[in-house]
């Protein structure tokens, strides 16, 4: 890619991570790129979809989460290594108005974009490591997967979303994720 084409990619997407946050669904491609200083022609042939646009921002998140996830791998405690990645996740997923929660709770339809699943499956098998590492060390109940945790952990991002105010709830509702901690059974075993 030109320097110049590469240039103006990277202003169309710092423009629209602050149209998205601000604005969520509802952001405007035509503003976005008078944003970032460029016509809505330069915004299409590098986006040709508002979707292309947002898996774009969420391709460059989903590098860092799986950055992070790797590196807690290392984590002396398996339990809060998963627990500090979910918390990460749950961040991202707040992070442009619903929009990321909206997309990445559940699996794509086997029609989806192939960027909108290569981001979800990255996502799944770097918290699949996780979690397999902590049910190893018997932190996390062996039946707990990490599809159905991730869609708990988008719902919750989404839910505390809606409640700007609160600070705390995204917290609150990540700690109800507790059931994951071996039941009384499990230890006897």
């Amino acid at each position: 890619m030109r320097a110049d084409a590469r240039d103006n990619r990277e202003r169309v997407l710092r423009a629209a991570r602050a149209a998205f946050a601000e604005h969520g669904a509802q952001a405007s491609l035509n503003k976005i790129a008078q944003s970032a200083g460029v016509g809505p022609g330069t915004l299409y042939r590098h986006f040709p979809t508002p979707g292309a646009l947002l898996v774009a921002i969420i391709g460059d998140d989903v590098a860092a989460l799986c950055e992070e996830g790797r590196d807690l791998l290392d984590h002396t405690s398996p339990a809060q290594a998963l627990r500090t990645w979910l918390r990460a996740v749950a961040e991202h997923a707040t992070a442009m108005r619903g929009l990321v929660a909206a997309r990445m709770a559940a699996p794509p339809a086997p029609d989806a974009d192939a960027a909108l699943a290569a981001c979800h499956e990255r996502i799944r098998a770097t918290g699949a490591a996780l979690l397999e590492r902590a049910q190893r060390d018997g932190a996390v109940p062996g039946d707990i997967e990490i599809a159905d945790l991730l869609t708990l952990v988008n719902a919750i991002a989404w839910v505390s979303e809606q409640a700007p105010c609160d600070e705390y709830l995204l917290d609150r509702l990540l700690a109800l994720v507790r059931g994951m901690e071996p039941s009384p059974q499990e230890e006897e075993t």
